[in-house]
């Protein structure tokens, strides 16, 4: 079956190009469709890609069932229903860096024609004036430039600046330290700080709970006399009535607006009627480079998330700062390390499980959460609908079903890649561990208080025995006559004639009947089949 595309709104032809090449892509492109013709259609798609004239609501991602990832051209996700598509599994990726130059280099055009009167100039000459002493600008050189939100635009603007000769401010608190250093501006302690301190403030944050309504009344009541605001980010963030309001007192320089809370922005809108206002349609992203940047960008990545299950530019994957080249098989590992827990633990008849604990060694220490993801993917798998169960939704969905999630800590790993899981329901825990190597399949290398040394892949059988004769030519006998092949067999003891712990890879699960037949061989106390999803 092909994976089939939906592109929406104006995407740029050369991202296009890189899903109509790909093969085994079908790729319609339908400039901003209705919604409800949207709504229609999007049971067709695998993916939509677009930017923000089409919103992704909750209706919208119920509607496509067979849909895995929305693409945005572009930095801000605020028409997507994040919430809800994390709880669907379906992946989220944009392209953050592709409109950084486009949008600083607006920043610096629109403010230097504010501060030089470029505007009203030019009006003056067209009207047949020569306004000359009327127009009397000012330089950016000496001011206090202050930038909320120190991410890659507010960065690429702080760099620039620089070039102007303006001293830096600014206020991020998810900003780290060494950031502030290398754009070499001084940290505001809160957001009126930055705004009492500065003579232009511009704001570089994306739409969100924490930031809506950011800047209101009390805020820009903190702005100093003739300083200028810019917002170039998202509509919404600055409270517009209250900008009105402040501008109205005559007492600021103005303000630079390419972005508001309702778009297009409304006819008889009064920002309209303000000279000291430059208004710009949301041209932030309209540069030729930038468009196409942010659609090999998006394009890219919706592809090889397709392709590859790549989620390392999902924004609904909290993969932290991991080498993402390095997690398939330690993401694999987790996942049925987990998975082998919970069948051994339904074995014993303790099938509701109550918490997931992973730890890892040092290589994995960043990439805990994703990890983390994996297992919770490992012990729903068989309880929940898998079709929808992923890296992106598991540690919601377990933690719905009241499965507690933890990241284990001050224990220290017997590798640098070991990955560990303990599984609880009631009183009953298993502990599975294993290692994830960078050249080489990942192995089992310990199950409860057992060593092994075993790859798991295709279908895995635990066998609990007691250690005696025969017990190994047996198993290996019934299995035969079964039409099951042994790939791996490995038998582990805690002391000569005492409990055993076989785990036994197959090339293929055993027929049905096949545990009830080893549970008759004498010595044999417990079987647990565990079949992994995704291989042959």
């Amino acid at each position: 079956m092909p994976v089939r595309i939906l592109v929406t709104d104006r995407v740029n032809p050369v991202g296009i190009a890189l899903l109509e090449e790909t093969p085994g892509f079908e790729v319609d492109v339908e400039p901003t469709l209705p919604p409800d013709v949207l709504r229609q259609r999007v049971g067709e798609y695998d993916a939509i890609i677009g930017r923000s004239a089409t919103s992704i609501t909750a209706d919208l991602l119920q509607a496509g069932g067979r849909l895995r990832c929305i693409g945005r051209a572009g930095v801000g996700v605020d028409n997507v229903d994040m919430e809800e598509a994390t709880r669907l599994g379906v992946a989220v990726i944009n392209a953050p860096a592709g409109n950084t130059v486009a949008v600083a280099e607006l920043f610096f055009g629109a403010v230097i024609g504010l501060l030089r009167n470029l505007g009203r100039a030019d009006r003056s000459m067209r009207e047949g004036r020569w306004d000359r002493s009327a127009l009397t600008g000012t330089e950016l050189k000496g001011k206090t430039l202050g930038i909320v939100g120190l991410g890659r635009i507010g960065s690429e603007v702080a760099r620039r600046a620089h070039a102007f000769g303006m001293t830096l401010t600014a206020f991020d608190p998810y900003a780290s330290d060494d950031r502030f250093q290398r754009n070499r501006a001084e940290r505001a302690p809160t957001l009126e700080a930055l705004m009492a301190g500065a003579d232009v403030v511009t704001v570089h944050t994306p739409l969100n709970k924490e930031t809506r309504g950011m800047i209101g009344a009390t805020q820009l009541a903190a702005l100093r006399d003739g300083s200028v605001l810019v917002n170039m980010a998202r509509g919404g963030i600055i409270d517009e009535e209250a900008l009105l309001a402040e501008l109205a007192k005559e007492r600021l320089r103005g303000a630079v607006l390419d972005v508001y809370s309702t778009e297009p922005l409304e006819g008889e809108h009064p920002f309209r009627d303000r000279p000291d206002v430059v208004l710009t349609p949301h041209l932030g992203a309209s540069t030729m480079e930038s468009q196409r940047n942010v659609a090999v960008d998006v394009c890219a990545g919706v592809r090889d998330f397709l392709l590859h299950d790549d989620l390392s530019r999902s924004l609904n994957v909290e993969v932290g700062g991991a080498d993402t080249d390095a997690l398939p098989a330690a993401l694999r590992l987790a996942r049925r390390a987990a998975s082998i827990a919970r069948a051994l633990l339904s074995t014993r008849g303790a099938r509701a499980v109550s918490a997931l604990t992973l730890s890892t060694g040092n290589d994995f220490a960043s990439a805990g959460p994703v990890l983390l993801s994996a297992a919770a993917a490992g012990v729903l798998e068989n309880v929940v609908d898998a079709g929808r169960l992923n890296l992106i939704n598991a540690r919601q969905v377990a933690s719905e079903r009241g499965i507690e999630l933890r990241l284990g800590s001050g224990s220290k790993a017997p590798h640098l890649r070991a990955i560990e899981v303990r599984v609880q329901a009631g009183d009953e825990e298993v502990r599975i561990g294993g290692v994830a190597p960078l050249d080489a399949d990942p192995r089992l290398t310990r199950i409860a208080d057992f060593h092994v040394d075993v790859t798991p892949r295709r279908t895995l059988m635990v066998l609990h025995n007691r250690d005696v004769p025969g017990v190994i030519g047996r198993v290996g006998t019934l299995l035969g006559n079964a039409g099951v092949n042994i790939a791996e067999y490995h038998q582990a003891r805690m002391a000569q004639g005492g409990e055993a712990l076989a785990v036994v890879t197959l090339d293929g699960p055993p027929p049905p009947e096949a545990s009830a037949q080893l549970l008759e061989l004498p010595d044999i106390s417990r079987v647990t089949v565990v079949s992994f999803r995704g291989d042959d």
